[in-house]
């Protein structure tokens, strides 16, 4: 087992300090409020406000029963999450706990598997912006405004942590207040109390007119779930930057504790606001997106400029969060022996500048391919990273049962924060997710069906766990014969001392 990394707020290694790429460690630089507004912003995707079109055209107004499935899942996987984070705050978060409880390759595999998810995130989200920007400014093409807006995060990702959670406090900042004005104003007009308001499709009859809550059968709703689970991915982004906050463990509580609301009010309130407007069934949602027809409803001028300025901030925002996580990810696998060393480096900044170069590398790669072969090599990216938020979830599932008995049995006062009757509930978590990937393999619709997405994603994740595999056995060959070093210090999460490891 190797040694977590652990966090100082000035942790200088043998390079010294202020000494570029000594390996100084990461920093505590992110305040009290980046860290909020990071958990806030982390579960408002652009995808709430893009893919809501599908689901509500799926499953009807009963697609707020699939948003509080999968955000009730999300509760659950978040509440295991936040206990082994609490316990051992760290910028690899579940991959450094998988590490730990399942063993090398679970914590190698997905690491890296998480790592390759945001890389294509990136690409997908910087063409997104870039078709935005474009529709404003044509004379630039779309390449280039791809480029630009890279660019532009990779530098402030560059900078320092705290320019990183500065630009998301104002990212996130602009969704929570966009989407709350939306979910008060919407609102208002659902009760007929909103003066100035001309719709005369609004109230609460738009749940059960148009052919009943359920319009297309129960069924729908575990379709509606295939549509929403990935605009969930994010929620996690907290627990990896709490490791470079003044209190990580106080930031992984309060994260935890407060992603119920964030859910039920961004989610299933927005989402709640949307079919209660208008008519599920109405042309303009399909037309316009869901949100720019609701806002037409009410009356807004200009609401698809409005709605483009607030999906182009989300983009941003996952841009910015998806480089910072990709490359805390690659930075943690590097200091576990997973990843190439140089990877584990950072500046005299606490700034791990060979992971995010690497990590913005392979975006701009994928977002080339997006552009020469969007059909072929791109589509596979996309359809092959698309399971690994469920298997994520997973992970943390099986991790958690491990890691509880861990930290009961060495370090107890650590729990601050426990997963709700353990372990039932954990068991019946993963029991859902399972459920969720084995119906998605019925879904055989289209270049990009759950089927694909589930077969595509299984096969990268079995070539990563067999290179885990192949490299676990290459460390364990030549360890035979070496003697074993002792070491002192904490290891692992849960702070035992007087490890041994094997000298490599």
């Amino acid at each position: 087992m190797t040694s977590q990394p652990t966090l100082t707020k000035a942790d200088h290694g043998p390079g010294g300090p202020g000494e570029p790429g000594s390996g100084s460690g990461l920093q505590a630089g992110l305040k009290n409020r980046h860290l909020s507004m990071i958990a806030i912003g982390g579960v408002i995707g652009a995808g709430l406000f893009v893919g809501s079109s599908s689901g509500i055209a799926t499953a009807g107004p009963g697609i707020l029963l699939s948003y509080a499935l999968v955000g009730t899942l999300v509760v659950l996987v978040m509440r295991m999450l936040g206990e082994m984070s609490a316990a051992n705050p760290t910028s690899g978060s579940f991959s450094a706990h998988a590490d730990r409880a399942l063993g090398r390759w679970a914590g190698f595999s997905i690491g890296w598997l998480y790592w390759f998810f945001w890389v294509v995130v990136l690409a997908v989200e910087a063409t997104a912006g870039a078709k935005i920007l474009e529709g404003w400014m044509p004379a630039v093409p779309q390449w280039g405004w791809a480029l630009l807006v890279m660019v532009v995060l990779t530098a402030t990702n560059l900078v320092s942590v705290g320019s990183y959670g500065e630009f998301e406090f104002w990212f996130a900042g602009i969704k929570v207040v966009a989407i709350g004005a939306f979910i008060v104003v919407g609102g208002l007009a659902v009760f007929g109390v909103l003066p100035g308001a001309h719709s005369d499709k609004a109230g609460l009859g738009n749940l059960t007119d148009h052919g009943g809550f359920l319009p297309h059968g129960p069924g729908a709703i575990l379709t509606g779930v295939l549509l929403v689970v990935f605009s969930f991915m994010g929620s996690e982004i907290a627990t990896l930057a709490a490791g470079e906050s003044e209190n990580p463990q106080r930031a992984v509580t309060k994260s935890t504790n407060s992603i119920i609301w964030r859910i039920g009010v961004f989610y299933l309130g927005s989402i709640f606001v949307v079919v209660t407007l208008l008519p599920w069934d109405d042309a303009s949602i399909k037309d316009k997106g869901s949100y720019v027809a609701a806002l037409d409803t009410l009356g807004i001028a200009h609401a698809g400029q409005i709605m483009n300025f607030i999906v182009l901030t989300s983009v941003l925002s996952c841009l910015n969060s998806g480089l910072y996580t990709a490359s805390r990810m690659a930075f943690s696998l590097g200091e576990r022996g997973d990843a190439p060393k140089m990877f584990a480096r950072t500046t005299s900044r606490g700034v791990p500048l060979a992971a995010i170069v690497a990590s913005v590398t392979f975006g701009f790669v994928a977002v080339f391919f997006n552009y020469r072969f969007p059909d072929s090599v791109f589509l596979f990216l996309v359809n092959s990273s698309g399971a690994v938020a469920l298997f994520v979830w997973l992970v943390i599932c099986f991790s958690q049962l491990r890691m509880r008995k861990i930290i009961e049995a060495e370090a107890p006062e650590k729990l601050v924060v426990r997963m709700w009757l353990y372990p039932y509930l954990t068991w019946a978590t993963a029991a859902l997710i399972v459920f969720v990937l084995g119906y998605m393999l019925t879904d055989t619709e289209g270049e990009s069906s759950g089927r694909t997405t589930v077969l595509l994603s299984l096969l990268v994740a079995a070539l990563v766990v067999g290179v885990a595999f192949v490299k676990e056995g290459r460390v364990k060959a030549r360890a035979q014969g070496r003697p074993e070093v002792q070491t002192t210090g904490s290891t692992g999460s849960t702070g035992s001392t007087g490890t041994k490891v094997e000298a490599e």
